[in-house]
């Protein structure tokens, strides 16, 4: 069964398709079989993956839109090692004609229930805003990663982005969970870095990664050459540490698994 996670953040710049492309790619290094899915109108993670943005015979638009089915929308066979569901500004005129389709918060959800068994993870990268694009994320997925950077007006940012997933719990979607807070573009060299990343660990605990990805010369230049850091220079600490990600990652949901599977056990014996 996939899990499927949406990397999202209300504030831009704080590394949101980065994680999603590099976190992609590193789960796939490990064996992982990934889906990507673009549901942000730059297509940055499209471009960043290798795929051209301008010459795609299906994307997102078509997948929420109903016009062309999940199957038909997915690439496959890229460099990267994962597929993907490409987005360009098409999607921008998807948001309208939602309006105007029935279950619109749930567009997402239903067109990927065919990919259950297919992939171990599907990732979905969206737009720095709340609009119904990251609605049909949220009540699609069963976790929330949060890239953020460790500054004053982040820790603004994600009481709002946590107010907003507290929401979408309530009404769309009750399996809806954080599952982490990424720390990015981190320098333990500057003192603020260090203060708002232990507020970060004092109130949201084991919820915060371990792995931080530090600021990279080489995680920037990446996408220039549509690849993910892994395949544009594996040794790099950017790729390092997002190979860590997918690890603990990994780790987590193998956990949550076992602990789901002992559950139902206990339940089955009451019974």
């Amino acid at each position: 069964m996939a899990k499927i996670l949406t990397i999202t953040n209300q504030k831009g710049g704080v590394g949101k398709t980065t994680t999603c492309v590099n976190l992609a790619a590193s789960l796939a290094a490990t064996k992982k079989r990934v889906l990507l899915i673009d549901l942000d109108p730059q297509g940055n993670a499209t471009m960043g993956s290798g795929v051209d943005k301008h010459d795609l015979e299906g994307s997102s638009y078509e997948l929420l839109t109903g016009s062309l089915s999940a199957e038909e929308c997915i690439k496959t066979g890229l460099p990267c090692g994962y597929d993907i569901i490409g987005a360009n500004g098409d999607l921008t005129a998807a948001e309208v004609e939602l309006l105007q389709l029935p279950r619109r918060e749930f567009r997402l959800k239903m067109a990927l229930l065919p990919l259950a068994e297919r992939y171990d993870f599907i990732l979905l990268d969206n737009p720095p805003s709340l609009n119904l694009l990251t609605v049909n994320a949220l009540s699609a997925s069963a976790g929330v990663l949060i890239p953020m950077q460790c500054e004053y007006y982040a820790l603004e940012g994600i009481s709002a982005l946590i107010g907003t997933i507290d929401k979408i719990h309530k009404r769309l979607n009750p399996e809806l969970k954080i599952e982490g807070i990424l720390r990015t573009m981190f320098d333990p060299r500057m003192s603020l870095t260090r203060d708002v990343s232990v507020h970060l660990v004092e109130y949201f605990g084991d919820k915060v990664y371990r792995t931080v990805i530090p600021r990279n010369v080489r995680l920037a230049e990446a996408p220039s050459h549509g690849l993910p850091v892994l395949h544009y220079d594996k040794s790099s600490r950017g790729a390092l540490a997002y190979l860590a990600l997918a690890g603990e990652l990994i780790r987590r949901t193998e956990a949550e698994q076992k602990k789901q599977q002992s559950e139902q056990l206990e339940t089955q014996e009451a019974e």
